[in-house]
């Protein structure tokens, strides 16, 4: 294996999205390697342990992709950081406090972190777009839409939308409706309204392979990084390397 090849364990490795990460760097381009899993239940035969301390000193990575679930993965976010390795961290619901906490070990350490609400190209230009639109609709809403087994409401990806119209002038008060079915994965609508006039801006992600690009691209993007990055933008830009 070459020196400049990533090496990369997967934290939540037998979730829904972790078997799929794990597959995908299994099968991932040149330059990106599975380095085996982190999960409650150990599997020997997978590379998937159920000690995180174990899983470092075995495997050694260089990034941990973290799709666990908030509050675990805080500490396990903030222990791969400890040990010179970079998180990758698709699990949402950390708080301004907790995400200032990481931001500042990386920066200590000179590392880079990255905090992605979502992994999908087309949730990233969704994002943008809303951006975009913000300062000329006085009023928008969020829809967002998941699965019935996603624990936080509102998704990270719709506060994050609420977060950027904000930012760019656009309306102070976003109200955001959270719907968990059975049967969705990951869906978000933001409409804008003006006089005489509906903008509607909407992604779908129907399967989990549609994130698997995002992944391979934050995994080389946040080994150029220096402190805490948030979401695919720099990404999406050219900021991979």
């Amino acid at each position: 294996m070459a020196d400049s090849t990533i090496r990369v364990a997967v934290a939540g490795a037998l979730g829904r999205m972790g078997r799929i990460a794990c597959a995908a760097l299994q099968d991932a381009p040149a330059g990106i390697a599975y380095a085996g899993g982190f999960a409650r239940t150990r599997v020997p035969s997978e590379q998937i342990s159920d000690d995180l301390s174990e899983m470092f000193l075995a495997h050694k990575p260089d990034v941990l992709l973290d799709l666990t679930t908030h509050p675990s993965t805080v500490q396990i976010a903030t222990a791969a950081l400890e040990r010179g390795v970079r998180p990758v961290i698709g699990a949402t619901g950390w708080t301004h406090d907790e995400r200032a906490a990481l931001a500042r070990q990386a920066q200590e350490r000179g590392l880079g972190a990255m905090l992605v609400p979502n992994f999908s190209i087309g949730a990233v230009l969704m994002m943008r777009f809303a951006e975009q639109a913000a300062r000329f609709f006085p009023t928008v809403e969020i829809v967002e839409l998941h699965h019935d087994e996603k624990r936080d409401r509102p998704s990270g990806t719709s506060l994050l939308t609420a977060e950027r119209i904000r930012a760019a002038g656009g309306a102070e008060d976003v109200a955001i409706h959270s719907v968990r079915l059975r049967g969705l994965v990951a869906h978000q609508e933001v409409l804008f309204g003006n006089t005489g006039e509906l903008l509607t801006i909407r992604h779908d992600s129907l399967s989990r392979e549609s994130f698997v690009t995002g992944m391979y691209l934050a995994i080389r993007a946040v080994m150029d990084a220096r402190g805490l990055v948030v979401g695919l933008d720099a990404v999406v830009d050219g900021g991979g390397r």
